[in-house]
């Protein structure tokens, strides 16, 4: 049977015959519109299937940094750790990576108001640096890590400033801050933090404002009573050992005299007793020779000159090494003293007076 067209070749029964519109015909495409359905026919799902095959390609390959490490998560899981470089995993959705900058020196600084021991506030500065030890726990082991650190670090300040007094929190913070630093790691690692503290400082620390001025006088009078405390030190290690030499020398020398008049002492008595028994054995003659001795010390000691005109009489001393030294003392005014009126037997006989003044003499020693 021929299809009739109008305005057509009714003639022409070799040509195909149509395909009803609408309706659902052969093919990937027959519901779909002429333009859509030639593109279907035209091999669109091969462009589909090589997109699918790069996305996968490039979703399996990840490059983790140097200073970074990636968690791995399988259906939501922890899976592994990504160290630094080219690395491969499942694709997504079966397997994601977080990546956390394991490296990275952090900073956290604070200003905490503290209660000391001695019941006085004070205003602590406080400065934490810390990394990501383990990037697990760091994700995972708890809700927020750096503010956990935060508070813990706050906490272990006051626990430590809190056992001090306050001229240890102004003057001598270093043992407190490392206390607080072996506390603060531990607290860490109890939590599950996955940080670790490289660095725990407290800069500062001063009053509140209301009684600055309140301790500014008293950090004044701790300084002033330091440097008479350094002074009296100084003094002390300058004068006691300067005391003791002179204690030890007086030592010495007391020690010395004391051999000295105990060797003079025995030689007296040795002297004595030897004298003695000369005494004994020949007795004018030792008396006679005791005599002449002290005379000859006396005189050696104590000479006396006689003017030859016997109008004056000279004194001089002569000391005992003058003679050797050949220092001879000179003669001055007061030496010389005015002699007795000479009497008439002084006149004639000067010998005989001269003999009885070395008797006066001899009788006034």
């Amino acid at each position: 049977m021929a299809w009739n067209t109008p305005g057509g070749n009714s003639g022409d029964d070799n040509r195909a015959p149509r395909k009803p519109r609408g309706g659902n015909g052969g093919g990937w495409g027959g519901g779909l519109p002429g333009p859509l359905r030639d593109l279907f026919d035209g091999g669109i799902w091969r462009w589909v299937l090589v997109a699918l095959a790069l996305l996968v390609l490039f979703s399996s390959f990840q490059l983790i940094g140097e200073q970074q490490r990636g968690v791995v998560l399988r259906f939501g899981e922890y899976s592994r750790i990504l160290q630094p470089g080219p690395n491969f995993k499942l694709p997504w959705p079966l397997e994601s990576v977080i990546k956390v900058n394991a490296t990275q020196i952090k900073t956290f600084s604070s200003n905490v108001p503290v209660l000391t021991r001695d019941e006085n506030i004070v205003n602590v500065a406080l400065n934490v640096q810390y990394r990501v030890d383990d990037p697990r726990l760091y994700l995972f082991g708890t809700v927020d890590g750096d503010q956990m650190l935060e508070q813990s670090a706050q906490s272990a300040v006051r626990e430590q400033v809190g056992r001090a007094d306050l001229n240890t929190v102004l003057n001598n913070r270093g043992p407190l801050a490392v206390v607080a630093e072996q506390r603060l790691q531990a607290s860490l690692k109890a939590y599950n933090t996955g940080l670790s503290v490289t660095g725990l400082t407290l800069p500062d620390a001063r009053p509140p404002e209301e009684v600055k001025p309140a301790f500014d006088e008293v950090n004044g009078a701790q300084q002033v009573k330091e440097r008479l405390i350094n002074e009296a030190q100084a003094y002390a290690a300058k004068v006691v050992p300067e005391a003791r030499g002179q204690a030890s020398r007086a030592r010495t020398t007391a020690e010395g005299y004391k051999q000295a008049i105990v060797a003079r002492s025995e030689g007296d008595a040795r002297r004595f007793s030897l004298l003695q028994a000369e005494y004994k054995n020949a007795p004018e003659v030792t008396r006679k020779r005791l005599w002449l001795e002290t005379v000859q010390q006396v005189l050696s000691e104590n000479r006396k000159v006689i003017g030859g005109d016997g109008r004056q009489l000279i004194y001089v001393p002569m000391p005992a090494d003058a003679k050797s030294t050949g220092n001879a003392p000179q003669l001055t005014p007061d030496m010389v003293v005015p002699a007795l009126p000479a009497t008439t037997d002084s006149i004639r006989n000067p010998d005989r007076s001269v003999s009885r003044s070395a008797n006066r003499e001899e009788a006034g020693r």
